[in-house]
């Protein structure tokens, strides 16, 4: 699959409210030589208005006469056919199934017969309003796509049931619309779809359309084996390492080892000598050796004499990190959440209970490498990749070529892992950079090395965090200091950073379902001398679900009272965060007070995180320190569930992905180096070390939650509770690593 750059669209004003976007007004024009291609009206039409274009099966603009395609996500052309424009991309999440299940449902289609076809980088047509920008991520895409697909299939379905009823001389309410076709049950008539689309176009929209009622559906909440998976299995699905390209040739590259640093000089003498070697190109910060194939490159790139100016980052190390963050927590942050009088609070509690967090940096390490086709020509450039963010890989390339917008196409591919990787470009940047150098495609491929010591990592964080207690053991003061990186004053400061509050770093954290009357949560921006930063797979609520819910369990210990019981007792105010912590306990079949067996534990966390409710009950044995998780129970109230087979999946592969950075995940330096290398020291899961998981789907009438990264960011806590119960070692630091190993020494923790 590709996309196509559309000139006009490329990293424009997004100008629209979310308000705007959610409330799309149906539009069709005149299809005299091809069809009716349904799409929404936006603001700031004069990007072009109506153009004479689609997009076609492969995401390709193409020119098509007479067709008329306004800001068109979905086309029906004489054939029948249905192509979703989809805004969103695929990375494992199921997005190319659950999208096309909205559609499908109030179209009246197949879900079969739903083609899809990439959006195109533009920013005015698909951006996500609750992202402010063409992006995939945040676990928004259901919540993104839930009503404007809806009505998008609604309207449509209404046109052409018109036009059949026009076309019969019948009243419209006769009609019904089943299967892609428009029947009329009382004179056994039926028509197709693509039959209709000429006398549709002509029709007015309707300004309202009415959704199918939950009882209705006949699509959504049903399982529905993913639609993608047949081409993954058969190897017929391309992601961005599957690009070829004619006269393509490939590069190994070498980037400075010390964030910051940059190439000095090198000698390419032994390189040249390597055959099927053809060029060495360098850049700013490093050298890139072209062969006619990945194994000359690779071998050219062993070959070579580099030296490296390291410049400041040369002396950092974690340590020197770490300093930092605790130095900056001696300070006042910026305030996220204040209610009530925390420091009279405190000085009326009975107790005060103290504890400070270590969370370390974490790498991405998707399972298909960091990678990015390019070809630079004098007339335009064209980069075949799998990212997240499809318009800011069209600025990066114009940027580094000096090409205008319309002349940067993007070929949009299928992910193999996400994960908040792939919203950075800096991959496409450095490979536009060799690319500009040749007369030929480039396909660069970063080695794993490469890939975890280059990546954008998750923040390392520093946490203080007290409550006041009164005598029965219950919170009346709360006070929260975070420290840390701030992702967003890179990455979207204008639209996200409010007071100086990084609303990521502080999420889970300033809205707690409990109920604390005196709370105060602030936030300290630490920058972690050059080291850079991104989004990982559930961002802050990863985070901070682990510290606020272990210890909420320290909490519950002091007070003698059951973990649950603890948390059930402060959740008057949030029956939908009760109700799913009473399922998860149900379903885990948990029993206060139980008998403790030796070595064996159980944990519990809850969380409300974007705009979903989790919580997660978690069996381990601890044996001579190695932790052993036996088994996952985890209630989701997700509200409507659109493919429930989705849901659990999601949640057990971020169950798998929190439990991998939960016990080995860190990321550490020495002179300015990353330590790590590959999954020999930055280890992942293994098959044999996997638990059992139950995930228990509430049931809910409210739209649709985010449910892609919160398995990740409800699993820590409930695993950290899990080992205190069997070993009576508290964790205040991530990853468990040797802590619990009797001759650990806890070195900074």
């Amino acid at each position: 699959m590709s996309t196509s750059h559309e000139s006009s669209g490329a990293r424009q004003s997004v100008g629209l409210s979310r308000r705007s976007l959610l409330g799309l007004v149906a539009t069709v024009g005149t299809a005299a030589g091809g069809g009716l291609l349904f799409g929404f009206s936006v603001p700031a039409r004069s990007q072009g208005g109506a153009r004479t274009s689609v997009i076609d099966g492969d995401g390709v603009e193409m020119p098509r006469e007479g067709v008329f395609a306004p800001n068109a996500f979905i086309q029906i052309d004489r054939r029948g056919k249905v192509t979703l424009v989809m805004p969103k991309v695929e990375m494992g999440q199921g997005v190319y199934t659950s999208i096309p299940m909205l559609l499908a449902e109030e179209l009246e289609v197949p879900l079969a017969s739903v083609t899809l076809a990439h959006a195109p980088p533009n920013e005015k047509l698909f951006a996500d309003p609750m992202l402010a920008e063409q992006l995939t991520g945040a676990s928004t895409s259901i919540r993104y796509a839930w009503e404007p697909m809806r009505k998008a299939g609604a309207s449509t379905r209404t046109l052409l049931v018109m036009a059949a009823a026009q076309r019969w001389k019948v009243d419209p309410s006769g009609c019904v619309a089943r299967e892609g076709r428009v029947l009329h049950p009382q004179t056994s008539r039926s028509i197709g779809y693509g039959e209709l689309v000429d006398v549709a176009a002509r029709l007015q929209p309707p300004q309202n359309v009415r959704l199918k009622e939950p009882k209705d559906f006949k699509l959504i909440g049903t399982r529905v084996k993913r639609l993608d998976s047949p081409e993954k299995v058969n190897g017929a699905a391309v992601f961005g390492l599957d690009v070829r390209v004619p006269g393509m040739v490939y590069a190994a590259i070498a980037t400075c080892p010390v964030f910051g640093g940059r190439l000095a000089k090198f000698d390419d003498t032994h390189t040249r000598k390597i055959p099927d070697v053809q060029q060495v190109v360098s850049f700013d910060n490093g050298v890139a050796v072209i062969g006619a194939h990945t194994w000359a490159a690779r071998r050219g790139l062993q070959a070579l004499e580099i030296q490296w100016d390291e410049g400041a980052g040369a002396d950092v190390s974690t340590e020197t990190i770490v300093t930092d963050l605790v130095k900056a927590s001696q300070r006042s942050g910026a305030v996220a959440r204040k209610e009530g009088d925390v420091e009279k609070a405190f000085a009326n509690a009975k107790t005060r209970i103290d504890a400070v967090y270590h969370q370390p940096f974490l790498a991405h390490a998707t399972m298909e490498p960091v990678n990015c086709t390019v070809h630079v020509r004098p007339d335009g450039c064209e980069v075949w990749v799998g990212t997240q963010v499809p318009g800011r890989v069209a600025d990066a390339a114009a940027k580094v070529t000096g090409l205008p917008p319309e002349k940067i196409i993007v070929h949009n591919h299928l992910l193999g892992g996400g994960f908040g990787r792939r919203l950075e470009i800096d991959m496409v940047t450095q490979a536009v950079k060799v690319a500009r150098q040749l007369n030929v495609p480039v396909k660069v491929v970063w080695t794993r090395e490469e890939d975890i010591q280059h990546d954008m990592y998750r923040p390392y964080y520093y946490d203080r965090i007290s409550a006041g207690l009164d005598a029965n053991g219950m919170p009346v003061a709360w006070q929260h200091r975070i420290v840390g990186s701030s992702i967003l004053a890179r990455y979207a400061p204008a639209a996200m950073m409010k007071n100086g509050v990084d609303p990521d770093a502080v999420a889970v954290a300033a809205e707690l379902p409990y109920d604390l009357p005196n709370q105060l949560v602030d936030y300290v921006r630490q920058e972690p001398r050059g080291i850079p930063t991104a989004f990982w797979r559930g961002v802050g609520p990863t985070r901070s679900a682990f510290v606020v819910e272990t210890f909420i369990d320290e909490l519950a210990t002091h007070a003698k009272v059951d973990p649950v019981k603890y948390r059930q007792a402060l959740l008057g105010k949030s029956p939908r965060a009760l109700n799913v912590l009473n399922e998860a306990v149900r379903a885990a079949r948990w029993a206060a007070g139980a008998p403790q067996v030796k070595g064996k534990g159980r944990g519990v966390s809850l969380m409300h995180a974007f705009g979903s409710f989790f919580a997660m009950v978690v069996d381990v044995t601890v044996d001579d320190g190695e932790v052993s998780v036996d088994h996952v129970t985890c209630a989701v109230d997700c509200g409507m569930a659109v493919n429930p087979d989705t849901i659990e999946a999601q949640m057990q592969g971020g169950i798998v992905f929190g439990l991998t950075a939960a016990l080995y995940g860190e990321i550490t330096f020495k002179n300015g180096r990353v330590e790590q290398s590959n999954f020999n020291d930055y280890r992942v899961l293994r098959i044999n070390e996997t638990p059992d998981i139950d995930v228990h789907l509430v049931k809910s009438s409210e739209a649709p939650g985010g449910i892609g990264e919160p398995g990740t960011s409800a699993l820590q806590p409930a695993l950290a509770n899990a080992i205190f119960a069997a070993t009576g070692k508290r964790l205040h630091a991530l990853p468990i690593g040797d802590q619990l190993k009797s001759n650990a020494s806890g070195g900074r923790r």
